[in-house]
């Protein structure tokens, strides 16, 4: 049944997650209360799109249902499998032979026992990949991200970091030194300037430059040679997450440290292989040994939790195998395909969205009411795709991240545009009748 929209109270379109970040009083349990009663009240009226489960995985249609048990079938572009590898007939059948062969279950630390001759050659297989000299394996992608920053990084040592650095890669330096310096987004000038005021009064200390291949909001990616130079300049480390681009983009998968001749030659690469590698997990790739050795030991998320999974370190190395095969350059041109009419069409519907042709098409929206509208329409027309809203990025600029997959049809992205505009169209519909109720919130240019 239709949704009435003009019960929708004003206060589910305000507020944020970051409200609530910091909550106040001396009861640690009761006082996140505030947040449950925020998040309830959305949930009630529709606006709360998160946590959702599916039926059978990320299929390019799909079955799911909201965190209330509500159900919804449609045309899925929420999930993260850019190559279609989850549902490979081969990945498929090489998860069944690693269950066969190893169990379900590492069952200990890498720093132990918890390898296994799949994870020693995924390691081997990476390093190759890149044009590194080693690669060290975590459990998981975010685990990968904070433990380098952690690892290496020491409390009078310097981080240097894109605005839009990921969580995992933000939460790391929190946790390794109070010397963080953020540049804006994309901005070299910016870089230069802080690696300048740091170095004029300490040359003893290390400093990491922290930045990623691919921006999974905005979908634009940083000058890698450029930042590489810099970074030689000022005698600190270069640090790219390649989680989004590694295996999707490029002629040969490398990403944009392939499509940019940095095979290599940048000082540190770390990845997730829950992107595009259909499994969990996530590496650091090293120019030195030493360094993956000193990670091994000193980097708490490998160290102390149990190694990867080795039906997910089977998984991985076969992607890898199809990745770098003629098969894979056949899954990333239909990738790109599916991208390129996924914008298209956008267009022509009137709807902008951020950054270069990748997986990640980020469709703008605006206020946070706006969106948070859309999101509540979006089941009923049968669309599974992302919200993202402050503080995941800026205020007024909350966006729909629509994430695209080899096996798209043609169709799929046809009927997810007109969609994603019907959508629209109602929400703004809904807004203007709302009237003084509305929530006073400024859009981003």
């Amino acid at each position: 049944m239709k949704t009435i929209y003009n019960e929708v109270p004003a206060d589910a379109l305000t507020g944020s997650m970051r409200d609530f970040r910091v909550p106040a009083g001396n009861d640690l349990e009761r006082r996140v209360g505030n947040f449950f009663k925020w998040q309830n009240l959305r949930r009630q009226n529709g606006v709360w799109p998160f946590s959702r489960a599916t039926d059978f995985g990320p299929r390019t249609e799909v079955s799911a249902a909201d965190d209330r048990g509500i159900a919804m079938q449609g045309v899925n572009f929420a999930s993260q499998d850019y190559l279609s590898m989850s549902s490979n007939p081969v990945i498929k059948a090489t998860a069944l032979e690693a269950i066969e062969r190893y169990g379900v279950h590492s069952a200990g630390s890498p720093a132990l026992v918890g390898n296994t001759t799949a994870s020693v050659a995924l390691e081997r297989k990476i390093a190759e990949f890149l044009g590194m000299e080693d690669a060290l394996l975590y459990p998981t992608g975010w685990g990968a991200g904070f433990g380098v920053i952690k690892g290496l990084v020491r409390s009078s040592d310097h981080i240097v970091m894109d605005t839009l650095s990921h969580t995992c890669l933000q939460e790391g330096a929190n946790a390794a030194t109070r010397n963080i310096y953020q540049f804006r987004h994309l901005d070299m000038a910016h870089c230069r300037r802080w690696l300048e005021k740091i170095r004029a009064t300490d040359t003893e200390n290390g400093i990491m430059v922290v930045t990623e291949g691919l921006f999974s909001m905005d979908s634009d990616t940083p000058d890698l040679a450029a930042m590489q130079e810099l970074c030689n300049e000022f005698n600190a480390t270069l640090m790219v997450d390649v989680a989004h681009d590694l295996g999707a983009l490029g002629e040969d998968g490398r990403g944009h440290i392939g499509i940019q001749n940095m095979i290599g030659k940048v000082d540190i690469v770390m990845g997730s292989f829950s992107k595009t590698f259909a499994s969990n997990g996530g590496f650091v790739a090293v120019k030195d040994r030493a360094i993956k050795e000193y990670l091994r030991f000193y980097s708490a998320p490998a160290t102390f939790s149990n190694a990867m999974s080795p039906v997910n370190a089977a998984i991985v190395l076969k992607a890898f195998e199809i990745i770098d095969s003629p098969e894979g350059k056949v899954l990333r041109n239909e990738l790109m395909t599916n991208v390129l009419e996924l914008r298209r069409q956008l267009t022509e519907a009137g709807l902008e969205y951020y950054g270069d042709p990748s997986a990640i098409v980020a469709v703008k929206m605006g206020t946070e009411g706006l969106a948070r509208l859309v999101s509540r329409r979006l089941p009923e027309l049968g669309l599974l795709c992302n919200l993202v809203e402050y503080p995941a990025v800026g205020k007024g600029a909350a966006r729909f991240r629509m994430q695209v997959m080899a096996k798209h049809s043609a169709q799929n992205v046809t009927d997810a545009v007109a969609r994603i505009k019907a959508a629209r169209l109602e929400a703004e519909i809904e807004l203007a009748t709302m009237g003084e109720q509305a929530p006073r919130m400024r859009a981003v240019a």
